[in-house]
């Protein structure tokens, strides 16, 4: 098999593609043919050490493909996330973190629903329930969460601004439902999105002040991520300030902990793109060999929609 790992942490080129052994599944365990993996931001955090994981690093958490051996049976289609090592040819996977395909969704639309789908499903329906007449600010509203999250915040009956940086991730952001566009590079957001009552924000560092001014009272900070770096530590009593607000940084993790929660949830998420009420836009596609392109990609901000490997 072959799959990427990093022996020292930094940047792209940090990445190895290595050749090891095909392995064989042990109880409970699956082994899978891999089709498509996900391409996600905390993989770029465990590659250059914001994440500090024992060397070498198995990269990716995301994938599809066929079960070859294991406690299923073999041919059976499957999807998870939360697999370390799945860039990769192949992975032993846990038989009760996959989940199986429903049919009309094939590997390439399992792995780019798993991680972000879900995270989109969780941030909408458990951190902060949207209900209609909400007012929701999402951040990078045309990345891969922020194009499922706005189409699920708009089937909820939220009024949606979103921020992106230029006019083809705006043009993107509205066909997912973005009721205001704001383009970042030319407008403060702060200026237009007011009275939010919940603003979804995975950019961090560069946005985090701005989000919170944001808020109606009571209003909620969802922080699920940090591309443009690490919030510095803040004050509290500015969340009374604000108007009683409230602040959370979740991890799909938690919300998937359980057998019976990831399946709902994986269930709701691959359901609605069978039945084409999601829309999924797969915006680049790599070899496996080119991890550290796609990397550069989706630090560069070059990328709307899913990053994917395809070995």
């Amino acid at each position: 098999m072959q799959t990427i790992r990093v022996h020292e942490p930094g940047g792209p080129d940090a990445m190895s593609l290595d050749t090891l052994d095909t392995p064989e599944p042990g109880d409970g365990e699956v082994r899978v043919r891999i089709e498509a993996c996900g391409v996600n931001f905390i993989d770029v955090y465990q590659r250059s050490g914001q994440y500090p994981k024992p060397p070498p690093v198995p990269l990716g958490l995301e994938g599809a493909g066929v079960v070859e051996a294991g406690a299923l049976p073999a041919g059976t289609r499957v999807a998870w996330t939360g697999v370390p090592g799945s860039y990769a040819t192949h992975v032993i996977a846990p038989a009760d973190r996959v989940v199986v395909l429903p049919d009309g969704v094939d590997a390439r639309a399992g792995a780019a629903a798993m991680l972000q789908g879900m995270t989109a499903h969780y941030l909408s329906q458990s951190t902060y329930p949207i209900a209609a007449g909400d007012r929701c600010l999402i951040h990078a509203a045309a990345g891969g969460v922020g194009l499922l999250l706005c189409q699920m915040a708009k089937r909820a009956g939220a009024t949606v601004f979103g921020t992106v940086s230029t006019e083809e991730k705006a043009e993107l952001a509205r066909a997912a439902g973005a009721d205001e566009v704001i383009l970042y590079t030319k407008t403060d957001f702060a200026e237009v999105a007011t009275h939010m009552n919940v603003v979804y924000d995975s950019v961090g560092r560069d946005t985090f002040d701005r989000s919170l001014t944001c808020l109606a009272p009571r209003g909620t900070l969802v922080l699920f991520g940090q591309s443009s770096g690490a919030v510095e530590p803040f004050d509290p009593q500015r969340l009374n300030q604000g108007g009683s607000l409230y602040l959370t940084r979740p991890s799909l993790f938690h919300y998937i902990a359980s057998r019976d929660e990831l399946v709902a949830r994986a269930g709701d998420v691959l359901g609605w793109i069978a039945s084409g009420e999601l829309r999924l836009r797969i915006g680049a596609e790599y070899p496996l060999a080119e991890a550290a392109e796609a990397h550069r990609a989706l630090e560069g901000r070059r990328t709307t929609g899913k990053v994917m490997l395809v070995p």
